[in-house]
């Protein structure tokens, strides 16, 4: 569909001097995400991989485990006023036609940069773990994680363009990166990553990493461990809750990847010292469309 993107005319500023050149900004629409016809929220986001958004956050909701959970997903006919359709609304379809709890129906706009609002306390979302994540051997060496971001980077397509997107990216073991994503909010980043992992058939992700691009919140760090994840790295800042949550959960965090540095908050055992290869290119799946 071609819309992550956005061309604007701006006037330019260099010193004393004004120019009106165009300019592209990451876009930002809502989507209305409905399981069986029935609307459960709406997310502002970047158009492209909406079916693997929809897929990740429906894991993260605890709603869908495994590709054999979800038995469809489609665009409902949202239209605008020349009646065409706007891609805006994606309706999920579980197996068996399963309906959503009522606890599920939250009706919320979720903003791009909180994919928790609307939760009434913290305990709320501390949702239970499929596949527990405490004992998964994962051992990584810290030049390994010292090589991601530079890979993740190399994905972001859209990124290059605008300068206003989150990226998400997992990697296998030995460092190659398997899917990135971007987005305006970096929940719905990674939602398309673990969606996609869903949709590929590869839950739970026992021994991979998740890096992302900004911060680790509490909300990234719940749903790395509910797609089976043992490590999640951000080159920003954790939260305190996030960290709290990782040591409850046995999950590594990492936080300030940046160069050849970082700071490993919780289960640091499995960050080895010494040599390791250096990270294989990547096997990325990457594209710009929302099926």
């Amino acid at each position: 569909m071609g819309r992550a993107t956005a061309r604007r005319r701006v006037v330019r500023l260099r010193g004393d001097t004004t120019g009106a050149r165009p300019d592209a900004l990451a876009a930002e629409e809502p989507l209305e995400i409905r399981v069986g016809g029935e609307p459960l929220t709406v997310t502002m986001r970047t158009p492209g991989d909406d079916f693997d958004l929809v897929a990740g956050f429906l894991v993260g909701e605890g709603l869908v485990h495994t590709a054999d959970t979800l038995a469809a997903l489609r665009y409902c006919a949202g239209t605008d006023e020349d009646g065409a359709n706007t891609y805006n609304v994606v309706d999920a379809t579980l197996r068996g036609g399963a309906a959503l709890p009522l606890s599920a129906h939250r009706n919320l706009l979720t903003t791009s940069a909180c994919g928790l609002c609307g939760r009434d306390t913290v305990e709320a979302v501390r949702t239970h773990v499929r596949w527990p994540v405490a004992a998964d051997p994962l051992r990584v060496a810290p030049r390994l994680l010292y090589g991601l971001p530079d890979l993740l980077r190399a994905a972001q397509r859209t990124f290059d363009s605008t300068g206003g997107l989150h990226a998400a990216g997992l990697f296998d073991a030995t460092g190659r990166l398997l899917c990135a994503r971007e987005d305006v909010g970096r929940h719905n980043a990674v939602d398309k990553v673990i969606g996609w992992a869903l949709r590929e058939g590869r839950l739970p992700l026992t021994g991979h990493l998740l890096l992302v691009s900004g911060r680790a919140s509490f909300e990234l760090t719940q749903k790395a461990a509910l797609a089976g994840i043992p490590l999640l790295a951000a080159v920003s800042a954790p939260s305190s809750l996030a960290a709290d949550l990782a040591e409850e959960l046995g999950l590594t965090l990492v936080g300030f990847l940046r160069g050849e540095s970082a700071n490993v908050y919780t289960r640091p055992d499995r960050v080895t010292a010494g040599p390791a290869p250096a990270p294989a290119g990547p096997s990325v799946h990457q594209h710009a469309h929302g099926g």
